[in-house]
């Protein structure tokens, strides 16, 4: 399975969901789900939730099967089963991308696979650029994250922090794609670069209360999606509060004179961009030296020899010739 690149930043390693490329044959909404597992009971183990950035954001349901370690004998013991399975290899075999070609021989496994086994930290890709805030926040198994989401796994709590702050949201503004108006989060090109305060995550243990603060915010109000609660327009005062204590916080992590606005922050985060990828080219520099082999020395050329006489007998073979 292909590992994203690690980021240049200190951050922990980050990769995109599970990618199935299987035309909607292993996805069910809930009430698909029922009725599928009402046909084939024996399947509901292989079925798990599927999040992607609609359903994080907004709410509802989509499953997925998950049969990647499921026996043959259980396979062939679920008819219901083994007709999507076929028409996933069906699929992908008619394809004419690399991505489903590699694998029409193998219609049990997705193209990118991303099965967490503990709670990660999960990053829209896509969100709307009306809010103050893209909804950042943790998922546990046995949900599978999907392909428009990314994956953080071992974060800890002030690193959420400062991916949840203001600054990391000016960051996206500047740095991230679009889709439309909507903010796209990308892997490679924000949560790889977002420049860290001091070069290091230390200081990001400051921010734990704080960062908790914000998930407890959010927790008092059950049964509100992320959508419900980062709308500008409905944005509840506690969660509001807290966030705006955070972003203070991480503001002084980075300096300790407060910014004006957003364009300041921004100005500074560039500078300390530059000043990152010139400390990693030199890095790098540092490793390729160490790497590049000692040039032998040159070996001296040997100084020309006299001619030596020729022997007598030698002569006078020559001459009779």
């Amino acid at each position: 399975m292909k590992k994203a690149a690690s980021p240049i930043n200190g951050l922990p390693a980050q990769r995109m969901g599970s990618q199935p490329i299987d035309d909607g044959h292993y996805i069910f909404k809930a009430d698909e789900k029922d009725a599928f597992l009402s046909k084939e009971p024996k399947a509901a183990k292989f079925m798990r939730p599927f999040v992607g950035a609609k359903e994080f954001i907004n709410g509802g349901e989509r499953w997925i099967l998950a049969l990647q370690d499921a026996e043959p004998s259980e396979l062939r013991a679920m008819p219901e089963v083994m007709k999507r399975v076929e028409a996933v290899k069906i699929y992908r075999s008619g394809r004419k991308v690399p991505e489903a070609q590699k694998l029409d021989d193998r219609p049990l496994e997705y193209n990118h696979t991303t099965l967490p086994q503990k709670p990660f930290l999960l990053i829209p890709n896509v969100s709307s650029e009306r809010r103050e805030y893209v909804p950042i926040g943790y998922s546990e198994p046995p949900v599978i994250p999907s392909n428009l989401v990314t994956v953080v796994q071992d974060s800890t709590l002030g690193q959420f922090g400062l991916l949840t702050s203001k600054m990391h949201m000016v960051w996206i503004a500047k740095v991230g794609g679009r889709l439309e108006n909507r903010f796209r989060y990308s892997a490679g090109l924000v949560y790889n670069t977002f420049p860290l305060p001091d070069g290091d995550m230390d200081s990001s243990k400051k921010l734990e209360s704080l960062a908790q603060a914000v998930l407890d915010a959010r927790a008092a109000h059950p049964g509100q999606t992320l959508a419900d609660l980062y709308d500008p327009r409905t944005m509840p005062s506690d969660l509001r509060r807290a966030h705006e204590k955070l972003d203070k916080a991480v503001d002084r992590l980075y300096r300790k004179e407060p910014f004006e606005d957003d364009h300041e922050r921004l100005k500074f985060l560039l500078e300390r961009y530059g000043a990152m990828v010139q400390k990693n080219q030199k890095i790098l520099s540092d490793r390729q030296l160490k790497k590049k082999p000692a040039e032998k020395p040159r070996a001296k050329k040997p100084k020309d020899q006299k001619l030596m006489p020729e022997p007598e007998a030698e002569k006078k073979a020559k001459a009779r010739a």
